[in-house]
């Protein structure tokens, strides 16, 4: 399974909560997972309960299934919470819950087999066998694999179309992926030809035709052509969302525009990227909201929290003793009240 890289000082928001969702909610289902008494269901926008706790773990809703786990297996469920796809594919909880590549996208979904992961449809026919070490899932018509250590890409067909040649490799965003090569970063594009040879230590993905890299030990941005746009001078940065990027200065956080300026200046213990207009930071050790104008709207109270996504937010009420998830609004009021 892929690793994260340690691209930068950055811990956001979501890393703070459980694999309850990968930080953002379906929006065309509008079914959210929450957790009670150490079981997973599905409540609405509302904060109803549709389908009642019964899982041992939860994914969010993508092209009308969710993956969910029964024990150390991982099947799929549509709205009513009925099985579409048996509970049968490896899942364990040491696989850190259901990950974001659970997902189906394009209509694959990646499934592990033993220590294997292949792609099934949303019939739950296997079309790719499980033979990788690892697999993402489809962006912009590519999915990263593994095989042996190396990094390439297949198509929908399952027909890999960049071989593994590359040490680590990304979703691809903007057209092009990051990749490593022998510890330095570039990016390639879909043909897999180096658009941006590998230079720098750290590198993040593209928005808004910007991306964020690392050169000793400070961070700055490139455009497409591996020109350098913003001067590293960051000791992090993450890549934009919405406009904005998130950045580090002498241990503060704060938001530049595309054009490198301070829009929100450094005054954060920590932060998180822009979702639905608001983005999570850190005060006084408690986590709360900014709008864009860097104005907090929902005050800093929670332990952990995840980005907004279909008007909701996940939110950890507990401490280091237990976790209280429970979902707000943004208005900060509880559609879903914390529960363990």
């Amino acid at each position: 399974m892929k690793t994260v890289t340690s691209f930068s000082p950055f811990l956001l928001a979501c890393v703070t909560l459980l694999s309850l969702e990968s930080c953002t909610s379906e929006k065309k289902v509008g079914l959210f997972p929450f957790l009670e008494n150490q079981k997973y269901g599905y409540m609405d926008k509302t904060g109803n309960t549709v389908i009642n706790p019964q899982f041992d773990d939860a994914g969010k809703f993508s092209e009308g299934l969710a993956a969910v786990r029964l024990g150390n297996k991982q099947g799929y469920i549509d709205v009513s919470g009925k099985f579409v796809i048996n509970p049968q594919f490896d899942r364990s909880a040491i696989d850190l819950g259901i990950v974001h590549d659970s997902e189906f996208s394009d209509g694959l979904a990646v499934i592990k087999v033993g220590d294997k992961y292949g792609y099934i449809d949303n019939s739950g026919k296997v079309l790719i066998k499980p033979q990788f070490d690892g697999a993402g899932k489809l962006k912009e018509g590519l999915a990263w694999i593994s095989v042996g250590g190396k990094y390439g890409y297949l198509d929908k067909t399952g027909k890999v179309v960049i071989n593994p040649q590359f040490d680590w490799a990304n979703d691809f965003s903007d057209g092009l992926s990051n990749v490593n090569v022998t510890g330095k970063w570039g990016y390639i594009d879909k043909t897999g030809k180096v658009v941006i040879n590998p230079q720098f230590d750290h590198a993040d993905q593209f928005a808004d035709g910007l991306a964020p890299v690392g050169i000793d030990n400070k961070y700055g941005y490139v455009d497409k052509t591996g020109k350098i746009k913003i001067n590293p001078q960051f000791a992090g940065a993450s890549k934009f969302s919405e406009g904005l990027a998130l950045v580090s200065v002498g241990g503060q956080f704060g938001y530049i525009d595309t054009s490198g300026k301070f829009v929100i200046n450094p005054q954060f213990e920590l932060a998180g990227n822009f979702s639905e207009g608001l983005a999570s930071i850190k005060v006084s050790n408690k986590w709360g909201f900014i709008n864009k104008t860097g104005k907090i709207v929902i005050n800093p109270q929670f332990f952990g929290i995840a980005s907004f996504s279909n008007g909701l937010a996940l939110v950890n009420m507990g401490d280091q003793q237990g976790a209280k998830y429970g979902y707000i609004d943004k208005e900060g009021k509880y559609v879903r009240n914390p529960t363990t």
